[in-house]
């Protein structure tokens, strides 16, 4: 192309382009890298929070020669980001199958650490009786510090996972978590138990951040909101299925064998990665994504990958220590990112504080509680289990039609603030969820009432933490695992301190006033950050992207 007709075409592009002041600089910026200077592999990063998913926009954006070097989906539809390399290795080539039983591990693997964790909660009582206390006690000394250490563990997982890759790091974390909830089986005392639970938590926090370096590792742009709803309800649903599970349990034989159980299921994760995990990060930024020779024997290729010898050798072609460590500080800061962290704080954590105090409320004598026996207080944590399958259906289907109505709507241009319209569905549904479960506790409503309120609850919870994910994975394409990591941290950082103050709250002025205030709070929040962020995200995007 000569320079006049490179001229005439970005004159005619600028002259049609209808985004937004920020978004018309980055449209300038991808149409002048028509030719070699375009590259196809970074672009996704380079452009975060905008990206040409419509074939004949890119035409217009990137010039007809990129265009046809750009890969399609299947359908010929949307242009994939990011785009696959020639090479069979790259996991963006990877089959169907492939993808999604990767998948399918990683998400049984983040089911680990709440599970874990809640397995404290159908125990309380028994707890308290084998050690000779009360439940407020051990809530405040083992569930309470065990999920406060849930988001730390997540946080020091990623600097490694910079370094030496997804798969080593998540087997190892998951092998001595197995080994910290043996010793919990075992415990002889409430101190070592304290110890053996908080370590259980700090180290098998690794796969609820992992899940979502491998669903951008594997998975296109336009498909990757709805595969994180499959991860993101591994770990929702997961505090909830162990006390449903052991609660019946507990009530039949010893507490101990709850925890063995978990063992059990942890030592059927740890068997899967072991022999079906596989590494599924791809340096596509180098020149040559596999610079070093693999073994030629399968099974030695398999153990150097597994235990991190391959990850070690590959360390000097990525990030440095330096880096490594603080890139979660060089991101921690972007006030859109704050903005969402905090609204997701709230509303993730007083959802953590309603799994630890409901099992206290349900056993509680009346007046105070609903008197249920174990078999009641087991049975009725079915509750959230189905409101969390319900919102991952909705959820699903609700992120695919927001997705393709944005592209339709700014001629197909994604714009990553209209990710955060699912929250004006989910922040009502949380109202009213919290409103009714108070209600039911103070007022001692029916049954009915109170599996409403905390499913309406859930199913909100389900909904936003998928949007909350999506959004901030669209801004910062270059730091999913520190994102992941940060809104882990903030659920658990807003959830952990609950339960010291609810139930004394509710039991003082009443379960509408507690439950009522927490669903304010975070409509506060909800209506301080959302809208703001969607009409000026473009500019926070320009001004503190990375």
């Amino acid at each position: 192309m000569s320079d006049k007709e490179a001229l005439a075409t970005t004159e005619k592009q600028e002259a049609t382009n209808s985004v937004s002041e920020v978004d018309h600089k980055a449209h300038d910026s991808g149409s002048s890298q028509e030719g070699s200077d375009f590259d196809p592999y970074t672009y996704h990063e380079h452009n975060a929070g905008r990206l040409v998913v419509d074939p004949e926009e890119a035409k217009i954006e990137f010039g007809e020669g990129v265009a046809k070097r750009l890969k399609l989906s299947r359908d010929g539809t949307k242009v994939l980001w990011p785009q696959p390399r020639d090479d069979p290795e790259d996991p963006q080539n990877w089959s169907d199958f492939r993808k999604n039983f990767q998948l399918f591990i990683v998400t049984l693997a983040a089911i680990v650490p709440d599970y874990d964790s809640g397995i404290g909660i159908a125990d309380i009582f028994a707890l308290a009786n084998q050690f000779g206390t009360n439940t407020g006690h051990i809530n405040n000394l083992t569930s309470n510090w065990s999920i406060f250490l849930l988001g730390w563990g997540g946080i020091f997982a990623v600097m490694l996972m910079r370094r030496f890759g997804r798969l080593p790091v998540m087997f190892w974390s998951q092998v001595l978590a197995m080994g910290w909830l043996i010793g919990c089986t075992f415990a002889p005392n409430l101190n070592t138990f304290t110890a053996m639970r908080c370590l259980n938590g700090f180290f098998a926090t690794c796969p609820q951040v992992t899940g979502l370096y491998v669903v951008t590792d594997l998975f296109p742009f336009h498909l990757q909101a709805r595969k994180l709803n499959i991860w993101t309800m591994g770990f929702i649903v997961s505090p909830f299925l162990s006390p449903f599970m052991m609660g019946f349990i507990v009530a039949r034989i010893d507490w101990r064998w709850t925890y063995g159980i978990g063992s059990i299921y942890s030592a059927i994760v740890v068997a899967l990665i072991a022999f079906f995990g596989e590494e599924t990060m791809y340096d596509r930024k180098l020149p040559n994504p596999r610079p070093i020779p693999l073994p030629e024997s399968r099974i030695r290729r398999r153990i150097e990958t597994l235990v991190g010898i391959t990850g070690a050798r590959m360390a000097k072609y990525r990030d440095n220590w330096h880096d490594a460590v603080f890139a979660i500080i060089n991101v921690a800061w972007r006030p859109h990112l704050l903005a969402v962290l905090l609204f997701e704080a709230m509303l993730f954590g007083f959802g953590i504080g309603i799994n630890t105090t409901n099992a206290v409320f349900l056993g509680t004598p009346e007046p105070a509680g609903y008197g249920f026996s174990p078999f009641g207080i087991a049975g009725a944590y079915g509750t959230p289990i189905v409101a969390v399958v319900i919102g991952e259906l909705l959820g699903r289907y609700f992120n695919d039609w927001v997705m393709n109505w944005s592209i339709r709507r700014n001629k197909g241009v994604f714009v990553a603030e209209n990710r955060l319209w699912t929250c004006y569905i989910a922040v009502p549904l949380y109202i009213c969820g919290f409103v009714l479960l108070g209600a039911s506790f103070q007022k001692h409503l029916s049954i009915g009432a109170l599996v409403m309120g905390w499913g309406i609850a859930q199913v909100a919870i389900m909904i936003n933490t998928v949007a909350i994910y999506a959004y901030c994975n669209d801004c910062f394409p270059r730091m999913q695992g520190e994102i992941s990591g940060l809104i882990n941290l903030a659920r658990t950082l807003g959830g952990f301190s609950v339960a010291y103050f609810q139930v004394p709250w509710a039991l003082k002025n009443g379960a509408i006033q507690t439950f009522g205030v927490e669903a304010a709070i975070v409509t506060g929040l909800f209506l301080l950050v959302v809208p703001i962020i969607q009409m000026k995200g473009a500019f926070l995007r320009e001004r503190f992207g990375m």
